[in-house]
């Protein structure tokens, strides 16, 4: 019986994303690396122009298929000697000698990951712009609303409630420049040969490696073994497991909202869906938690990628076979989370009256650090004030009596505050102090970043 993995049957990850990791688009990645180190190589008058032409010929033509490479490698067992033997297979007598010149299999293998790193990154920093963009409008649209703000899951104090997409915002325009800054460090290209010295090119093979990565658009390596460091596949995968955990901090913040007894927004629930085969009631914020499903799994791969730094001597193979598993999977499933998010902001339903409903949940108490801040601006000592509304508080939580009035019994507080003055105090829209300048700043630090940039 056939088994197709998730990620092999499409259900994580977008067609795009899917076909940068796609066999065949590794082996094009392959052949042109092989064509611009041909090419360069006639430049400098390391191989002769004629060999280098045909080698660019073959490459071009396609004429190299995954059957023809997977034949050739069930008889040699490596599949860079199979990609090099099919071209050279292809190739006139003379130009033989010098396909794959000064090369070694990592050279294929590293910097092809580094042009699919490239392209994924790509799609990668259009959805970040794109989910940190719609959460700053969201954070527009909603940053007069007050809501509770809560701390180790108790009401604590009023917040705007559009200052939580304006985080989110911040961090996803964060991440968006990590990336970009660390990309000098992991679009590596490698051409320096079997231990890194470049041997058979001399001198050139740095001159070499430079015009090629200019070509494929990466960076060169300034040193390497066989093998370029694992430390830069490390930040790459770390970069991706950092994002995926601000999207699992997001879904958590979802799900929790969503819980029947909070229930102030509401994944978008389409007609026909299905939250429960058993149980007709239910509406499970089941993309939120697809999210931080997936990003427990994303994490967990780093730890791998970590294991890869240490090799023996100029290179060994035990990194080899984990990372075809760890760079396209981490990047797919990222990919995935980002669609994913993107969809169930866009989508939200926010419940405004049950957000204004639970902040009087409490009774008016929420409102504790503002009666304690007036107390303090009347002389009452802070110490003083604290205790007096914390008794007030518990006392009205545990008999269920009205917490305003019990404030108004009290000698310190009605001796220092007037009726007037304790209920402009449980007026929410009073209390969203510096809310609406962040939120402006924010998001004009996002819309400036990507001003130029097509999100769509």
């Amino acid at each position: 019986m056939l088994t197709i993995l998730p990620i092999d049957s499409g259900r994580y990850g977008t067609k795009e994303m899917l076909s940068i990791f796609d066999e065949e688009q590794k082996i094009r990645h392959q052949l042109e690396i092989e064509s611009a180190v041909a090419t360069t190589q006639a430049k400098l008058n390391l191989i002769p122009s004629r060999a280098a032409e045909d080698i660019l010929n073959v490459v071009k033509s396609s004429r190299i298929t995954i059957n023809q490479l997977k034949k050739l490698e069930t008889k040699n067992e490596h599949d860079t000697a199979s990609l090099i033997e099919a071209i050279s297979n292809k190739c006139k007598k003379d130009t033989k000698p010098w396909v794959h010149y000064g090369l070694t299999s990592n050279d294929l293998v590293d910097t092809s990951n580094s042009m699919q790193i490239r392209d994924a990154l790509k799609i990668i920093q259009t959805k970040i712009s794109k989910f940190a963009t719609l959460l700053a409008t969201k954070a527009t649209t909603y940053k007069n609303l007050p809501a509770v703000g809560r701390t180790h899951g108790q009401h604590a104090s009023i917040i705007s409630f559009g200052l939580k997409f304006a985080n989110w915002g911040l961090e996803m325009l964060k991440h968006y420049e990590r990336i970009e800054e660390c990309k000098k460090r992991i679009l590596i290209c490698k051409t320096l040969g079997v231990v890194g010295t470049g041997s058979l090119m001399g001198v050139q093979a740095i001159n070499v490696q430079k015009m090629v990565s200019k070509i494929l658009e990466l960076y060169p390596i300034e040193v390497a073994t066989q093998v370029i460091p694992r430390e830069r596949y490390s930040e790459y995968i770390f970069q991706l497991a950092l994002v995926g955990s601000t999207l699992d901090k997001i879904s958590i913040e979802i799900r929790n909202l969503q819980r029947t007894e909070i229930g102030e927004v509401q994944e978008y629930f389409k007609s026909g869906q299905v939250g429960s085969s058993a149980v007709p009631i239910k509406r499970n914020p089941i993309k939120s938690e697809r999210i931080s499903s997936l990003s427990k799994l994303l994490r967990c791969y780093l730890i791998t990628s970590f294991e890869n730094i240490a090799l023996w001597h100029e290179r060994d193979l035990s990194n080899s076979a984990n990372e075809r598993f760890i760079i396209p999977t981490c990047t797919i499933l990222l990919d995935e989370m980002l669609e994913t998010a993107i969809k169930i902001i866009d989508n939200m339903i926010i419940n405004k009256n049950k957000i204004l409903r639970n902040i009087n949940l409490t009774g008016g108490r929420i409102f504790s650090e503002f009666i304690m801040q007036e107390l303090i601006k009347k002389g009452v000592s802070r110490l003083s004030a604290y205790r007096t509304i914390q008794k007030i508080s518990f006392n009205s939580s545990e008999s269920e009596k009205d917490y305003v009035s019990l404030l108004q019994k009290n000698k310190i507080i009605s001796s220092n505050l007037t009726k007037d003055d304790i209920n402009n105090i449980f007026l929410p829209n009073n209390h969203l102090g510096a809310s609406s300048t962040i939120i402006d700043n924010v998001c004009r630090m996002i819309q400036k970043r990507f001003a130029n940039i097509n999100i769509k």
